[in-house]
């Protein structure tokens, strides 16, 4: 196609370009068949612009019929009801023991370059702490569960040290001093 046809078809051209296409035109019959034969299909094109959409239903792939309808029978209704009441009895019957409180232990030392710590909630498995930046601080977060519970720090992987912030301390068997911690309980 030539390219000022196209561009006469286009309203893209300047009126100097829309005389001279007409001239051509006037002077060239082949070229004049030519722009006479894209108008007539740009014709057709825009004719069959479809002015409405064709109507169609769309079925959802999932539907809350198919799984509340087994569920509201008889039989599985029965059967649901006693699910869901032993699932609250077993939650129900947890003593409070059991359910493990969130407990950030923190201590500043800056004088160390290893600090771990240890206690009953841990089976008195030494577990490290880290060090905050170059803070002093060192941290560790834990779940503990419910109690009283004794544990202590160890500085260096050989010297015992207790908490100074709990004032609840005991003397342990191999001479050091363990912290007692109550967790949840009212002292």
């Amino acid at each position: 196609m030539n390219e000022m046809i196209s561009m006469f078809i286009d309203d893209e051209l300047g009126i100097e370009d829309k005389l001279n296409l007409i001239s051509k035109i006037r002077h060239d019959k082949s070229f004049a068949t030519e722009t006479a034969e894209l108008l007539q299909q740009e014709k057709q094109i825009r004719e069959k612009v479809v002015d409405h959409l064709p109507s169609f239903e769309l079925k959802p792939t999932f539907s809350w019929k198919r799984v509340i309808a087994p569920i509201c029978r008889p039989m599985p209704l029965t059967v649901t009801t006693m699910a869901v009441a032993i699932i609250i009895l077993f939650f129900l019957s947890l003593s409070p023991e059991l359910l493990p409180h969130h407990n950030r232990f923190i201590i500043y030392r800056p004088d160390v370059s290893q600090v771990e710590i240890t206690g009953s909630f841990i089976e008195w498995q030494r577990l490290p702490m880290k060090k905050l930046g170059d803070s002093g601080y060192w941290e560790i977060q834990l779940e503990i569960p419910e109690g009283e519970h004794r544990y202590t720090y160890i500085l260096e992987g050989r010297e015992t040290f207790a908490d100074p912030t709990v004032l609840t301390q005991e003397r342990d068997d191999f001479g050091g001093q363990n912290s007692i911690l109550h967790i949840g309980e009212k002292i």
